[in-house]
């Protein structure tokens, strides 16, 4: 109010000032200038002391008059120090859109809502992934509705009772595969993790996406674990040339080199070896399973490849890292033995169904066809990367003899 207005009033009635009456009082001084009056009645206990004691902790001067009916009210100056608290205060970056982020998210908006205004002091946290070229994906929002309405129960959406009857060299090659598909998806679950603690949550829709990811690799765990033990048989072998060629997942530099690496190469090639699984798995278990988790890498895929699509039209150079990748991964990976012959003996004999000669001449020339599905998705991928098609096909080459 200002001039020759008359003041503002409020009638708190007996509500105490300790008991929600503030809350009034401040409604009512937010709606008012500096140097505006607000007149305040009350009849609570001791309301007009607790008002004064306010009223000097927060800057605002303070007298009371006697009204005409001989009830005292309160006349509340509005002080200058009023909206000193959010002095300095920034926006945390753009309100709303799905485009609309920062380029770089301020390590001292921590962990506010994207938009929201942020009280000048505030901490800063050391977010390791804050500049969106690092992380961003031009379809993150989009992929994480996706995600978030394709979430699945295994308890549910697979016949665990579904009937079948398996030849025991037949179950033995499933829960081989099983125990593979395990080890990698857990490398597929925490690569992302590692990462997940380090974005900035301002780039929400990537934390996000991001988050039921590792949801959906949990789940993965889960269901191929349940395979392998269905007819109660113990987890099969793993070596140390596929654990090998997994922990080069997690020496990675940074977020994009890891997607890359990752989801780009090695859950493109896991979507066509899960489809594999789905045509020509020797039970409806093991077929529903491997579909389910196809569906899902998929998404995992069109992440990965948003990501880098975003950041190489933002930093074309940064392709050549992406190739060193490629090659140093193959360089530190040359003196192992890539895809162990038990898995790939699974693989032949699972897509054989039985073990005579025809049938085995079938399976192996079924899993020699998948190799060259996954080399030629691989080249795909990567031409779409912009790489040029010798090129692409030399990258695809190199990668791990152990799909993932």
């Amino acid at each position: 109010m200002t001039g020759a207005s008359l003041p503002a009033t409020i009638d708190i009635e007996s509500l105490a000032l300790d008991q929600g009456a503030l809350l009034l009082v401040r409604r009512a001084l937010a709606a008012l200038a500096d140097g505006d009056e607000l007149r305040v009645r009350g009849r609570a206990d001791a309301w007009d002391l607790h008002l004064a004691a306010w009223c000097r902790q927060q800057g605002h001067a303070l007298r009371f008059e006697t009204d005409a009916q001989g009830c005292l009210q309160g006349v509340l100056t509005r002080g200058p120090s009023a909206a000193g608290r959010w002095r300095g205060a920034q926006r945390a970056g753009p309100v709303a859109g799905s485009e609309a982020t920062a380029t770089e998210a301020r390590a001292d908006w921590g962990l506010a809502a994207r938009g929201a205004t942020v009280e000048a002091g505030s901490p800063a946290f050391a977010f390791g992934l804050r500049q969106r070229h690092e992380l961003w994906a031009a379809t993150a929002g989009e992929l994480y509705a996706q995600a978030a309405a394709a979430q699945w129960d295994p308890a549910t959406a697979i016949d665990w009772t579904a009937p079948f009857e398996l030849a025991p060299e037949i179950e033995a090659a499933v829960v081989q595969v099983m125990t593979y598909l395990v080890e990698n998806e857990n490398a597929a679950l925490l690569v992302p993790a590692r990462h997940l603690g380090q974005i900035h949550p301002h780039y929400r829709e990537v934390l996000q996406l991001l988050a039921l990811q590792c949801a959906d690799e949990a789940r993965h765990v889960e269901v191929f674990t349940r395979r392998a033990a269905l007819r109660g048989l113990p987890p099969a072998l793993s070596t140390a040339g596929g654990q090998a060629s997994l922990r080069t997942l997690f020496d990675a530099p940074d977020f994009s080199t890891a997607t890359f690496l990752l989801s780009v190469l090695g859950e493109g090639s896991f979507v066509n070896l899960l489809n594999f699984l789905h045509e020509r798995g020797p039970d409806p278990v093991t077929r529903q399973v491997a579909r389910l988790a196809a569906r899902d890498e998929g998404r995992h895929v069109a992440f990965g490849m948003a990501h880098l699509e975003y950041r190489l039209a933002v930093e074309p150079d940064y392709q050549v890292r992406l190739r060193n990748a490629i090659e140093q991964r193959f360089d530190a990976l040359a003196n192992t033995a890539g895809l162990n012959e038990e898995v790939f003996d699974a693989l032949v004999l699972l897509a054989a169904g039985a073990l005579t000669p025809d049938a085995v001449a079938r399976g192996h020339a079924a899993v020699q066809q998948l190799k060259r599905e996954m080399a030629a998705g691989r080249r795909a991928r990567l031409s779409r990367l912009g790489f040029e098609r010798a090129e692409a096909e030399r990258l695809a080459d190199l990668h791990t003899r152990n799909f993932m």
